[in-house]
């Protein structure tokens, strides 16, 4: 006789299995999900805690930004073009996790603003290029500390927050592989 587990978060198998299991469970009368209470009602949703943990970081990464006139999206569109200069909007759509039609008025607002230089393929005039605009890579320099600002802001220690990453960029990877 299979056992369930008296938990219905505690199950060993992983991803459709679960899923199955933990609907069988419930169909079958056994315990529903683990539900929130008035002070906490998400408390048991992991969407919830990392779209929290996500504005705490928006919020954080507001106040280290700000004095440099930058977003965090426009952060990190220069953080991609420092690593490789002269990209193509798709290959920036594809590192930031962005459509290009949510990149291209971005991009323009930081050509306007003489961060970046926007210009289209000599092979192929379908394609867009962008590259740091001279401003844009001295904005690069003053940001460079963002990361370590980031850590001394997290009371952590280092390998948690490594583990943390993985774990989440997994998480990212399931899902984007889920919605593909």
């Amino acid at each position: 006789m299979e056992q369930t587990p008296s938990d219905p978060l505690d199950i060993a198998l992983s991803g459709p299995q679960a899923a199955a299991q933990l609907a069988a469970q419930m169909a079958a009368g056994g315990a529903p999900l683990p539900t929130g209470t008035a002070d906490k009602p998400f408390a048991n949703m992991l969407c919830f805690s990392v779209y929290a943990a996500q504005l705490a970081f928006n919020r954080l990464y507001k106040q280290l930004l700000a004095p440099h006139g930058l977003t965090y999206l426009q952060y990190l569109v220069l953080v991609a073009l420092a690593q490789a200069e002269d990209r193509t909007v798709g290959e920036l759509g594809d590192v930031l996790f962005l459509e290009s039609n949510t990149l291209t008025p971005l991009l323009k607002r930081m050509e306007a603003a003489g961060l970046v230089v926007r210009r289209r393929d000599a092979e192929d005039e379908r394609v867009v290029r962008v590259a740091l605009a001279p401003a844009g890579a001295e904005v690069v320099a003053q940001v460079e500390c963002v990361p370590l600002d980031v850590l001394s802001a997290l009371d952590m220690p280092l390998g948690d927050l490594q583990q943390m990453k993985a774990a989440i960029d997994r998480l990212g990877s399931e899902l984007r592989k889920s919605t593909a």
